[in-house]
C-alpha cells in the first residue's frame, strides 16, 4: 500500500493575520471524515438561518469555557461550510494565536447534532443531510483532515476542483485508530 501525503501543521503560510482574524472550510460537503459522517450539500441552511453567525459558538478545542472569539461569516458554498472568524479578549485566544502564527494549530472541527440523516450501506458511511450547528473548533487534528484555517486575506475559491478522496484503505485505518484512541480516553 503506497503512503498517502500527510498534512498536519500549516508550514510557511499563518494561519492567521496580524489582528486575529482567519478563514476556512471548517466542513465539505461530500467528504468521509474519520468517523464515517458525509456532510451534504444543504445540511447547514436551516440552522445558520436560525442562528446566523452570531449564534454559533468560535472555541478552541471544542472546549465552551475556552471561548476564543467571534464568527463573523459562516456560510454554505459549493464547496462546503466557509468560515471567517476573529480571535481576540481572552488568554485562550492569545495562546491560539500563538499556536496558529507557529503552523501548529490549523484545524478545524464542527460541533453539531443531527437532525437528520440516512445510512449508506453501500459506502459504508452516515450522510448528514441536516445539522444544527452549534460551534466551530480550531482544533490540533480535526475529523475531516482538510478542514483547515488560514490566514484572512488568503483567497476563497468556492468552485475548486473537490479535493482528491482519500485512499479506502488508508481512510479504514484511520477510522480503527480513531476507534482504538476513543476506547483508550
Amino acid at each position: 500500500m503506497r503512503a498517502a501525503p500527510e498534512r498536519k501543521y500549516a508550514t510557511t503560510l499563518a494561519t492567521v493575520d496580524a489582528d486575529g482574524r482567519f478563514c476556512g472550510y471548517a466542513s465539505l460537503f461530500g467528504r468521509v471524515d474519520l468517523s464515517g459522517d458525509v456532510v451534504e450539500a444543504g445540511a447547514f441552511t436551516r440552522s445558520l438561518g436560525k442562528r446566523g453567525p452570531a449564534g454559533v459558538g468560535l472555541y478552541l478545542e471544542h472546549d465552551p469555557k475556552a471561548v476564543i472569539g467571534r464568527w463573523l461569516v459562516i456560510e454554505e458554498d459549493r464547496r462546503g461550510l466557509w468560515v471567517e472568524g476573529q480571535l481576540g479578549g481572552t488568554t485562550d485566544a492569545a495562546e491560539a494565536a500563538r499556536l496558529m502564527r507557529a503552523g501548529r494549530l490549523d484545524g478545524l472541527s464542527i460541533g453539531f447534532s443531527t437532525v437528520a440523516a440516512r445510512e449508506d450501506r453501500v459506502a459504508r458511511v452516515r450522510r448528514l443531510t441536516e445539522i444544527d450547528l452549534w460551534e466551530v473548533s480550531v482544533v490540533m487534528s480535526p475529523m475531516l483532515p482538510e478542514a483547515r484555517a488560514r490566514a484572512a486575506n488568503a483567497a476563497r475559491n468556492p468552485r475548486a476542483e473537490p479535493v482528491p478522496a482519500v485512499d479506502a484503505g488508508l481512510l479504514a485505518q484511520m477510522r480503527r485508530t480513531t476507534a482504538f484512541l476513543r476506547q483508550t480516553r
